[in-house]
């Protein structure tokens, strides 16, 4: 079974002193005296200035920003996508949620920043609030046409090959349920 995100991070960390000379601690502090603010410009500071590889520069600057799922406590990630103007589509989310979790027990619900990923070995889809009034269901059906309310995903999230629009919990139907439950087979 492949790692999951938060397990190889945590590899990466307890690796980080034998391959780049330094502790997470040491390569936060370096971080924050570059005076970079923004995610990309720590990971460029770290790799042009220090000679760091990008996944060891993408993790600092991650905890750097505290921007990652690690960082933040899973329920503080969520509550802060369905929050405010998006309060209301967390009925939407809550039974996306419990569709995904009657898939089977290896269903991993795994917050980032702005969605929620769903894995199995690998990710077979995602749950983002994208606007005031709808919900993203991003999944993973490579291979299939794009049909109808399966929309390819664009340039929605490059994670998933599809999208499925939703806007109040009953658009999670038996339709869009046999389409996540295709992509939770097959990851």
């Amino acid at each position: 079974m492949s790692k999951s995100p938060e397990e190889m991070a945590n590899t990466m960390i307890a690796n980080m002193k034998e391959k780049t000379g330094k502790t997470l601690q040491q390569w936060i502090a370096i971080a924050r005296k570059s005076g970079e603010e923004k995610h990309g410009a720590i990971v460029k500071h770290l790799k042009s200035v220090h000679g760091m590889t990008h996944g060891f520069a993408n993790l600092v600057a991650h905890k750097t920003l505290k921007s990652d799922a690690g960082s933040v406590g899973d329920t503080d990630l969520v509550h802060a996508q369905y929050s405010g103007p998006k309060s209301e589509l967390k009925p939407i989310y809550d039974a996306v949620i419990k569709a995904a979790e009657m898939l089977g027990s290896d269903v991993e619900i795994s917050p980032k920043k702005s969605y929620v990923s769903l894995r199995r070995n690998k990710q077979f889809a995602l749950v983002q609030p994208s606007t005031r009034t709808r919900v993203d269901l991003g999944i993973n059906l490579q291979g299939e046409p794009a049909s109808g309310r399966l929309e390819a995903s664009g340039s929605f999230n490059a994670m998933v090959s599809h999208r499925v629009r939703l806007a109040k919990p009953e658009d999670l139907d038996d339709e869009v349920k046999g389409w996540l439950e295709q992509a939770y087979s097959r990851a």
